[in-house]
């Protein structure tokens, strides 16, 4: 049977295996196909399969193997094309989509020598056609990736000018009237409160474009662990995220032992993520709440809020840079910040920690992030483990 042919009547055997792959790749289950995007993988087979039965001479073929076909076949519309866009935007990394494609030759070849008696000049032929085909369109998929990924990182760049000038403009005008020197004291006092919350605003900032640009160099979150007890970081938190929206109202309940060797800072840093993003999107009538269970080796913790239901297109790519949740508030007066990296930098803290986290999101139950974060206690901390009474306040 030839290739293209072969491609052609088995295609759901093709699919299926290339579906598993995919699944490992982006860590998602069969309950959401969509991350999976089978329908796009088809539409690169169909392609490829109509490229291998068309003629071609040996410039055509040459430009071809280079990742220049001189054909509709492949475009900026091209199943390849979107695939590596939906790649780049669901937060999977150049490797990921390269090793899709990899899996992708691998089990067309594979299924098809099966069924190939003999190699012969026409088998070796076919193996070089469809070869070029799938090398043009791996080729415009990362083209496409890297495309957007430049424009994100643009985009990155002005949309942090763009933040810091408004605490900025806040601070020189405080500046300019502390300056005048016939200011009451209670307005002394005002002046010093804004240019403190503008500070904070733009240390956040920097913070997160620390943890982001660490990330992204490839050498992870880094953490200094020491012994922590995560409730005193939780009203730490709580009562920091209640000063910044005093609009809201914020619950803390702990049961069972919350010591660990944690980095306080970073979970600090994880935890403010969190309240702020429950704050900025919740509803202001109904509280957030901060609940933390021990469960075996590791601390459980569940931050809610309640507000509008966020969509499951965006549950998937919440925790990519960038990434900002559309609201309804509209200009409510509560603080908002649109670098778009709190979540991300959430979830990296908890991935540095040997932990995870994921989100939930209905009407009835409000939306949820839990936060999974192993223990690590010390030999001498397991000697002494004790479960206290639940602790509320």
């Amino acid at each position: 049977m030839k290739l293209h042919d072969f491609i052609a009547t088995h295609m759901d055997d093709i699919l299926t295996e290339w579906e598993v792959f995919a699944q490992t790749l982006s860590g998602q289950d069969s309950e959401k196909p969509d991350l999976v995007l089978r329908g796009h993988v088809k539409l690169i087979l169909q392609a490829i399969e109509t490229d291998i039965e068309t003629l071609q001479n040996p410039q055509q073929q040459q430009l071809k193997s280079q990742g220049q076909a001189p054909t509709v076949l492949f475009s900026q519309q091209s199943a390849a094309s979107i695939h590596g866009a939906l790649r780049q935007a669901g937060d999977f990394s150049l490797l990921q989509v390269s090793a899709e494609y990899r899996a992708l030759r691998a089990t067309v070849l594979r299924l098809w020598l099966q069924q190939v008696g003999a190699m012969s000049d026409q088998t070796i032929q076919q193996m070089v056609r469809f070869n070029e085909a799938i090398d043009q369109a791996q080729s415009e998929a990362i083209i496409t990736f890297s495309e957007l990924a430049a424009h994100t990182r643009e985009l990155f760049l002005a949309v942090l000018g763009h933040d810091l000038r408004a605490p900025l403009n806040n601070m020189g005008l405080a500046g300019d009237l502390l300056m005048r020197g016939n200011l009451e004291l209670e307005q002394i006092i005002e002046l010093g409160a804004r240019v403190k919350r503008s500070s904070k605003m733009m240390n956040c900032m920097v913070n997160d474009l620390l943890g982001y640009t660490r990330t992204q160099m490839g050498s992870g979150m880094p953490t200094l662990r020491e012994p922590t007890d995560l409730l005193e970081l939780f009203r730490s938190v709580r009562e920091e995220a209640a000063i910044s929206h005093p609009e809201m109202q914020f619950e803390l309940h702990a049961d069972g032992d919350m010591q660990g060797w944690f980095d306080p800072v970073r979970l600090h840093q994880l935890f403010s993520n969190l309240l702020s993003n429950a704050a900025q999107y919740g509803t202001p009538n109904r509280p957030v709440s901060i609940n933390a269970q021990r469960s075996g080796d590791s601390v459980i913790v569940n931050v809610k809020n309640y507000g509008d239901k966020i969509p499951l297109a965006a549950l998937q790519s919440i925790f990519k840079p960038l990434v900002q949740l559309p609201t309804d508030a509209g200009n409510d007066g509560r603080p908002r910040t649109s670098l778009g990296l709190g979540l991300f930098i959430a979830r990296e803290v908890a991935v540095a920690h040997g932990g995870g986290i994921k989100v939930t999101s209905s009407k009835e139950s409000g939306t949820i992030f839990t936060v999974e974060l192993p223990v690590h206690l010390s030999d001498d901390d397991n000697k002494r483990l004790a479960v206290p009474a639940a602790i509320d306040s």
